[in-house]
């Protein structure tokens, strides 16, 4: 008969917090369920319980750690583009894939679907601490990128492929106008 680790507190956390991000991306963000969660890392349904208080809690827990990941290397693009060893394109990138590839599209708009609008607190508060942390002296012009940089990757995580097919536009369009922007800013910033 084979035993199962014993986990800490914080280990528990994340192991079910990283086995949510993946049925989120597997199977969208209805697949995020307690029992779901706790089938995947060998746990009870009671045990997420105890972690997270309800699915709800889960959800926003998820939403704050697939944040907190993403600012986090977003954060290490924008240093490496300002340094010289990175660029825009890397950012957008990354903001791009966060929200489509990485699910927080999905789980921003399940959120909002649901009812459970606190899930989105996480989300808003950690971008808005990553723009203060790095804005040295870009103001109300980088929270100006910073604002339709995010609202087009989210609108393009949710319909970016049948709307860029509408309109005869390749499916990258909206990250080359990202890029774009934020190119220009660059430059007037010189």
């Amino acid at each position: 008969m084979a035993t199962r680790k014993r986990l800490s507190p914080e280990e528990s956390r994340v192991a079910a917090l990283e086995a949510a991000r993946l049925l989120l991306i597997e199977d969208g963000p209805q697949a995020v369920t307690l029992k779901a969660v706790a089938a995947m890392i060998g746990r009870t349904h009671a045990n997420l319980l105890h972690h997270f208080g309800s699915a709800a809690g889960l959800h926003r827990d998820l939403a704050r750690y697939l944040t907190a990941t993403i600012c986090a290397k977003i954060r290490e693009a924008v240093l490496a583009s300002r340094s010289g060893m990175g660029s825009p394109r890397n950012v957008v990138d990354l903001t791009f894939d966060a929200f489509d590839r990485e699910g927080a599209g999905a789980l921003a708009s399940w959120m909002l679907v649901t009812g459970n609008r606190d899930a989105l607190d996480p989300i808003v508060e950690t971008i808005h601490d990553l723009v203060i942390d790095l804005d040295e002296f870009g103001g109300e012009r980088r929270r100006d990128n910073t604002l339709a940089l995010t609202l087009m990757a989210l609108g393009d995580a949710l319909l970016g492929g049948p709307l860029s097919r509408a309109l005869e536009l390749p499916r990258h369009a909206a990250r080359d106008r990202a890029e774009q922007m934020l190119r220009e800013t660059l430059e007037e910033q010189g």
